[in-house]
């Protein structure tokens, strides 16, 4: 299994899984941004030819080929039920993940990828500054939704660390870098879960 990343990306929490779950696999660098020449770079033709948009992550294993963070999570953990990623739970847990994973994609990350698409990610010519207060705006929004969201308990579902605390934790991170005004329980919760010793291992890949 080899994993193409750069950073702190979402291919972060990718790495961070495959370390909750104890699957061997190869670990590869791209450099985003970079000439086509370089070897290393995601818009080198022979990393095009595994993802089209020359962006990560991207898993390979065998004739599978994923891109989208999220699926390779959710691939993770069906391959290693016994990492407990994906609880032994009833439906109902289910859908509470389910609604939880949506909701960081679609509401808690989604002002955080603006500000990073307005500020370096897009060409100059189609950046837009006056969005990052929106971007700021929207955030506040989701933060608001999270806390109606989120039981006290010391996980998001079923009382056990799950994907779904991956996906929390990177992403208030991402939010810390990105300087947007984070709760301190959720610095907290983010600085938490990177103690575990798979996050640590998945850390020391990166840097």
């Amino acid at each position: 299994m080899k994993l193409y990343g750069m950073e702190q990306s979402r291919s972060f929490r990718c790495l961070w899984a495959l370390e909750e779950a104890g699957i061997e696999y190869e670990y590869v660098p791209v450099k985003l941004r970079t000439v086509a020449e370089d070897p290393d770079s995601a818009q080198h033709p022979s990393y095009l030819a595994v993802n089209v948009q020359g962006k990560v992550p991207t898993l390979v294993n065998g004739d599978l080929v994923l891109t989208e963070s999220v699926a390779i999570l959710y691939y993770i953990a069906r391959l290693a039920p016994e990492s407990g990623l994906l609880p032994n739970a009833s439906m109902d847990v289910y859908a509470q993940l389910d609604e939880m994973v949506c909701f960081v994609l679609a509401e808690l990350e989604q002002p955080l990828w603006s500000k990073g698409k307005h500020t370096f990610a897009l060409p100059e010519e189609q950046r837009i500054p006056q969005l990052l207060e929106t971007a700021k705006f929207e955030f506040s929004k989701a933060i608001n939704a999270l806390d109606h969201l989120l039981s006290d308990g010391k996980f998001a579902i079923a009382d056990s660390f799950t994907l779904v605390d991956i996906l929390l934790a990177q992403t208030f991170n991402w939010a810390i870098r990105f300087e947007f005004d984070v709760p301190e329980k959720y610095v907290e919760l983010r600085d938490r879960h990177y103690e575990r010793p798979a996050a640590k291992r998945a850390m020391a890949v990166i840097t």
